[in-house]
């Protein structure tokens, strides 16, 4: 079986599709839904911050006064890491003249020591900004807001930054990061276990179900088990009708040809006694006799076991090609055959008999010397070559010699209806069969091809 063709059968597997769309919910799913949180938690830790460094700055607009058109700012305030040099968190106070160039009137005790930005942003009064910028080489979050005071009939304008250091937020987040991804690491562990085991169970009924059609389908069993998951009950009952059906169909062709059999036989053995019976008569009625014969011991055995079972071709072959040989001695026929062990023929002994039995026979007819079988195939598909030296058919007779009373000049012997059995028993069996000329032995190449239904 060609590995696209496996790979094809593996996608048509409801049990695959079921692991499929187990692991695609786990393993896609889930890390969507943890990068989503962690997106979520990030926004939310973002909009903390701006509520923090918010109450920051209503902190220092708490203690601020306006004398004289001039700001004023405690150096000391109540917030004791605005005290703290360098301690990653700044208050810083600009104003901006009319030609909007800004200067600092007051900063923390923390921003000692460290360069201002060239710029601040300076949103209109009333409003905030809040960004990311880079401060002392190290990225910081700044929240701005503007206000205006009133001094001697004028206002004053200012604008309050705070800003703090990103590293304690970026801290919370890679927190939050790894103690996610950690349960959610053990979330599929734990889902995958329950999922696999909750498919084994629910794919139970499917593998009995293929298990009982493998038995069926080795003769092992005659029928379904009745107990099945109510999806499944509607399929048993029809399968066990169908072959119920087919094993009364059966029975009844067996019975049919074995009482046709037996009823021909007495009036052919009255037409046998009669004394004034020419030579060539009752020659003929011998033959048909044993034909009948023949007829009646198939319609006996031929479905003595299911059909459903594969019969290997090589056992079949190696025996005709051995009684063929024995038979066709003068002149000698060289047989030989590449015969493929694992081959089978889903179908009755007898017919498979029949086929070869008929196209071998016709080949060493046909032979000068050599006749050549070669059987192909596995569980899924057989294909039977039968090649000769003789003469070969022409183009004209390779559309008509399957036809009933057609027979191929290269043939001395027959009465043209062995290919026509042939073709039909290919035919019910849904196969296919050609006659070209064989390539190595240059005579006539008979293929029949089957596709085993799995």
């Amino acid at each position: 079986m060609s590995k696209r063709a496996l790979v094809w059968q593996l996608l048509n597997s409801l049990k695959t599709r079921l692991v499929l769309s187990a692991l695609l919910f786990i393993l896609v799913l889930l890390p969507l839904i943890g990068v989503a949180l962690n997106d979520a938690f990030a926004e939310q830790v973002k909009s903390a911050a701006k509520n923090e460094l918010s109450a920051y700055v209503y902190s220092i607009l708490a203690v601020t006064e306006v004398e004289n058109k001039r700001i004023f700012i405690p150096e000391l305030v109540l917030e004791n890491r605005f005290n703290l040099i360098q301690s990653g968190l700044y208050a810083i106070a600009t104003t901006e003249n009319a030609e909007h160039k800004q200067s600092i009137v007051w900063h923390s005790q923390s921003f000692m020591g460290i360069t201002p930005p060239a710029q601040f942003t300076i949103p209109p009064t009333g409003k905030s900004a809040f960004e990311q910028i880079d401060l002392a080489g190290a990225p910081h979050l700044i929240y701005s807001f503007s206000v205006s005071f009133a001094s001697l009939n004028e206002n004053v304008p200012v604008t309050i930054h705070i800003i703090k250091d990103e590293q304690e937020f970026q801290q919370q987040i890679a927190q939050f990061n790894q103690q996610l991804w950690t349960w959610l690491l053990i979330l599929i562990l734990v889902m995958l276990v329950f999922q696999l085991s909750w498919l084994i169970w629910t794919i139970r009924p499917l593998a009995r179900f293929t298990q009982e059609l493998h038995d069926v389908e080795q003769g092992k069993s005659t029928q379904l088990s009745s107990q099945y998951p109510s999806e499944l009950q509607a399929v048993a009952r029809q399968l066990n009708i169908l072959l119920n059906t087919e094993q009364t169909q059966r029975k009844r062709y067996r019975n049919a040809l074995a009482d046709l059999a037996h009823s021909l036989k007495t009036p052919l053995a009255v037409i046998k006694s009669q004394v004034d019976l020419s030579e060539a008569s009752s020659e003929q009625v011998s033959n048909i006799s044993r034909i009948i014969s023949h007829q009646l011991k198939r319609a006996q055995t031929a479905a003595a076991a299911s059909w459903h079972l594969g019969i290997k071709v090589d056992e079949v072959a190696n025996k005709l090609l051995r009684t063929l040989a024995k038979i066709y001695r003068e002149p000698p026929i060289n047989l030989s055959g590449e015969l493929a062990e694992q081959a089978v023929f889903k179908g009755d002994e007898a017919d498979l008999t029949e086929i070869l039995g008929n196209l071998l026979d016709n080949a060493c007819k046909a032979a000068k010397s050599t006749v050549k079988l070669t059987v192909t195939g596995d569980a899924y598909q057989l294909q039977l070559c039968i090649e000769d030296d003789g003469p070969g058919i022409s183009d004209a007779l390779q559309t008509q010699i399957f036809e009933r009373g057609i027979r191929a000049d290269s043939y001395h012997q027959g009465n043209g209806i062995g290919l026509a059995i042939v073709r039909d028993l290919v035919d019910s069996y849904n196969g296919r069969i050609s006659v070209s000329r064989s390539e190595t032995l240059g005579g006539a190449k008979f293929t029949v091809s089957f596709i085993h239904s799995v």
